[in-house]
């Protein structure tokens, strides 16, 4: 089973049935990395050798008492949380210890849930540490710790690169992880380098959630027994069963039902899960990761979407760019699929022509980095002389386009004329078109008329008219 949390809990206490009881109770909520420590002089060299997520302190200890220990782990692990746990009900001790930095103060006998919930808040906090720490430090060395995680991602983007420095901050932790974008910005592809990243031995499992019913979503991630239902005499593992030990990856979660969102807050707040006929819970050792091409929260307003649920799945959340953002991967982006076109159709790869870059700079993507995959591949496919043809990018875009030219959007925002005061004139406003189309064509006459809607002959004779 996979370790939780990642470094261990380490229990301090003189009293073997103490420790015992400890660990059963937290053992019951999913954790179960412990170090168990009966002699008080030993915890400094525990500290010195591993690396610990909390510790449990016994105040009341021969040799060394719990309170003198308090104070050297706090003077040299200022930022490792120490839950106090003593029999003792002396308020002044209670404010000595406070004084000395400890996370949380109980007194024995301490409520289970008291205990389950202090122990959990101490390893979340120390997961945000963790995060931040690992954050600030790929920032401010503008390095990739394991760029090798994200090779199927082609970018030189910012934007992207701090995406991937986020991602590598959160391996470690084992909270679910909500992947936002458009269709076609490669969601999926950031799942299989968050599998990467992690520490855990066992598969990577994707499941498409769009279009599934409550019951063939039960059976799919859960399984079944035998005799669980008509037809169902052989029983069937789920998906949550085959990525023990791995990542559980589940597309297009904006499109569960209601039901179904209920079994999968289950899944994450209890971390086990029943198969379909069974009597007993089966543990979920899964890290979990959703994406979505939906806005979660508006469906949240109109009850499609479960609070609870989101508030569990955003506990780490990357939103994906779209390509129209950063459209200094193109040329990047093209040559890449270029060569793996040519390469898988046996062909040379073709030379693009400079006024590629234009056209697709010009074009908005609604399919995104999958759209242009598309289009490459198709261009080459019909590709027959050394420099690539435009033919099938125009047919494309125009046939993907609402109106016959390209502008897909508004001019920038000092282009707006609603919202300057007084109106130009129809002539200022042709000429102001004529110059953006130049201007995102790179002079090429060609494609500038091709943005306007006219002819090249049209925009020649006005070129020689008022742009001599």
């Amino acid at each position: 089973m996979t370790p939780f949390p990642q470094h261990p809990v380490l229990l301090v206490d003189d009293d073997p049935d103490t420790l015992k009881g400890f660990q059963i109770i937290l053992e019951k909520t999913g954790i179960n990395n412990f170090i168990l420590c009966q002699d008080p002089q030993t915890v400094m060299p525990v500290l010195g050798e591993r690396r610990i997520e909390v510790v449990l302190l016994d105040l009341i200890m021969p040799r060394i008492s719990g309170e003198d220990l308090l104070a050297m782990i706090s003077a040299e692990y200022p930022d490792l949380p120490v839950i106090v746990i003593t029999g003792d009900t002396d308020i002044q001790l209670a404010v000595r210890c406070m004084k000395k930095g400890t996370f949380d103060y109980m007194i024995k006998p301490v409520e289970q849930s008291r205990l389950i919930s202090g122990v959990k808040r101490a390893i979340e906090i120390r997961r945000l540490q963790n995060e931040n720490q690992a954050l600030k430090e790929g920032i401010l060395s503008g390095q990739l710790k394991n760029p090798e995680a994200f090779r199927e991602i082609n970018t030189q983007n910012r934007a992207m690169i701090g995406l991937f420095q986020y991602a590598e901050s959160i391996v470690a932790s084992p909270l679910p992880v909500l992947i936002t974008g458009e269709t076609g910005v490669g969601k999926e592809l950031i799942a299989r380098a968050i599998h990467r990243l992690s520490s855990r031995k066992g598969r990577l499992v994707t499941v498409n959630a769009a279009g599934i019913d409550d019951n063939t979503f039960s059976d799919t991630l859960f399984g079944h027994i035998s005799g669980a239902f008509t037809g169902g005499e052989k029983p069937r593992r789920g998906m949550v069963e085959h990525a023990t030990g791995g990542t559980l990856f589940l597309d297009e979660i904006g499109d569960l039902s209601p039901t179904s969102q209920v079994k999968l807050l289950r899944l994450l707040q209890e971390r086990e899960y029943f198969p379909l006929g069974a009597d007993l819970p089966k543990i979920a050792d899964i890290r979990v990761v959703v994406a979505t091409n939906k806005d979660l929260v508006p469906m949240q307003e109109t009850g499609k979407f479960r609070r609870d649920l989101y508030s569990r799945l955003c506990s780490h959340h990357l939103k994906v760019l779209p390509l129209r953002e950063r459209l200094d991967d193109l040329p990047l982006l093209i040559h890449c699929f270029l060569e793996t076109a040519a390469r898988e159709m046996g062909k040379k790869k073709p030379v693009p022509p400079p006024e590629l870059f234009h056209l697709l700079t010009n074009y908005s993507f609604p399919g995104n980095v999958r759209e242009l995959k598309s289009m490459i591949y198709d261009a080459v496919a019909d590709h027959k002389s050394r420099v690539l043809s435009l033919e099938r990018f125009k047919i494309h875009i125009s046939q993907s386009l609402p109106s016959p030219g390209l502008f897909s959007g508004s001019l920038p925002k000092e282009k707006c004329y609603s919202d300057l005061k007084p109106l130009p004139t129809l002539k200022e406003a042709i000429h102001s078109l004529v110059v953006e189309a130049m201007k995102r064509s790179g002079n090429n006459k060609s494609m500038a008329a091709r943005f306007l809607g006219i002819s090249r002959q049209r925009l020649g004779r006005y070129l020689k008219e008022r742009m001599p």
